[in-house]
């Protein structure tokens, strides 16, 4: 599956992926070398936690390596701005709530919707996606439809 990414997101993988991969792999090599100085491993509650916390950790650098072979950059320079697309702020006027809401539609890997970053899979960023300024779109929300009009889009 593929994972839009801005340049910026493709950056913070790739160093979480550095860090897991240095640091963090290193803090649990450390911690299970301590707890099997703790003796019997098959009643060592140290040394279990700190192989699932291994566990984790590599199932954690697998998904992010995944994410970063199967991604797609978005370039800026790229972006047609005359319609909703993964990469631009879209500003929209919301109709029930009657206030102006700007988004930045960005892939899910991305998401925050405390910061205003839309996954371009949520309810939202489907709705928004390919609709032009002046559009009014339907978003199916938990609370029932609600109507957004597209004011600005840009980069």
């Amino acid at each position: 599956m593929k994972t839009y990414l801005t340049p910026e997101g493709k950056k913070e993988l790739e160093d979480k992926l550095e860090y897991y991969k240095t640091v963090k792999r290193a803090e649990i090599s450390k911690a299970i070398g301590v707890a099997r100085e703790y003796g019997d491993l098959k009643e060592n509650s140290e040394y279990d936690a700190a192989k699932e916390a291994q566990a984790k950790l590599e199932a954690e650098i697998i998904d992010i390596e995944n994410k970063l072979r199967n991604s797609i950059v978005i370039d800026k320079n790229e972006i047609d701005t005359s319609k909703v697309s993964v990469g631009c702020f879209v500003k929209v006027y919301d109709q029930d709530y009657d206030e102006e809401v700007e988004y930045k539609i960005v892939g899910s890997t991305e998401s925050n919707p405390l910061k205003g970053f839309i996954s371009n899979e949520s309810p939202v960023g489907i709705a928004l996606i390919n609709a032009s300024v002046g559009d009014v779109v339907v978003v199916n929300t938990p609370q029932g439809p609600s109507k957004l009009k597209v004011l600005s889009i840009r980069v």
